[in-house]
C-alpha cells in the first residue's frame, strides 16, 4: 500500500516538475517582457509630451497600441499641473499696492479633461488642430498605468504558492516631470 502511494507522489511531483514549474518561469517572463514593453510605452509616450508641450489622438492612440501589445489591460491615468502666477496686493489701506511678490499655484487637469479635449464631440478630424491637448513649458505632465487584469504569470504563481489571488496590479508605472517645449 505505501509502495502505491510513494509511486503516485513520486508520479504528481514529476509533472509538477516537468510541465507545471516550467510553464509558471515562461508566464513569469512574458511578465518580465511585459514590464519592459510597458515601460518602454510609457516613458516614450511622456518624453514625446512633455518635449512637443501637447497631447494629440495619434499620440494617445498610439500609446495604447503599443501597450495592448503586451495582451493585457491597463487602467491609463494623466495628470497636467497647469502653473499660475499670481501676483501679490497689500490688504491694507490701499489694496492696489503690488508687494512685489508673486504666488505660484498649480491647476491640475486630469483624465477625463485631457481626453475631452483630444476626443471631442464632434466629427473633426484626428489631425485638426483643435483636438490637440496644448501645455505651458513650466508646466508638469505625469501618466500612470496599471494593468486592471491578472496576469498569466500572477495566475500560475497564485496556482503553485496556493495564494490567495490580490487585486495589486503586476505592472505599474508612474512617470512624468516638467513640460521642456511649446512646439505647437
Amino acid at each position: 500500500m505505501s509502495s502505491a502511494v510513494s509511486k503516485f507522489v513520486a508520479v504528481l511531483l514529476a509533472v509538477a516538475l516537468m510541465f507545471v514549474y516550467p510553464a509558471a518561469e515562461a508566464y513569469r517572463k512574458q511578465d518580465d517582457l511585459s514590464r519592459i514593453v510597458v515601460y518602454n510605452a510609457v516613458t516614450q509616450f511622456v518624453d514625446a509630451v512633455r518635449n512637443k508641450g501637447y497631447v494629440t489622438p495619434v499620440m494617445y492612440q498610439d500609446f495604447l497600441s503599443e501597450m495592448a501589445a503586451t495582451g493585457n489591460e491597463f487602467d491609463v491615468q494623466m495628470e497636467h499641473l497647469h502653473k499660475k502666477y499670481t501676483p501679490v496686493y497689500s490688504d491694507a489701506a490701499n489694496p492696489a499696492t503690488f508687494q512685489q511678490k508673486v504666488d505660484v499655484s498649480y491647476e491640475g487637469f486630469y483624465t477625463a479633461d485631457i481626453l475631452s479635449v483630444i476626443y471631442p464631440d464632434n466629427v473633426l478630424p484626428k489631425d485638426h488642430e483643435d483636438r490637440m491637448y496644448r501645455m505651458n513649458a513650466g508646466d508638469f505632465f505625469k501618466v500612470t498605468v496599471k494593468n486592471v487584469n491578472r496576469t498569466a504569470g500572477t495566475i500560475m504563481t497564485d496556482f503553485i504558492s496556493g495564494a490567495v489571488p490580490g487585486d495589486a496590479p503586476v505592472l505599474a508605472f508612474p512617470y512624468g516631470g516638467m513640460v521642456l517645449n511649446e512646439d505647437y
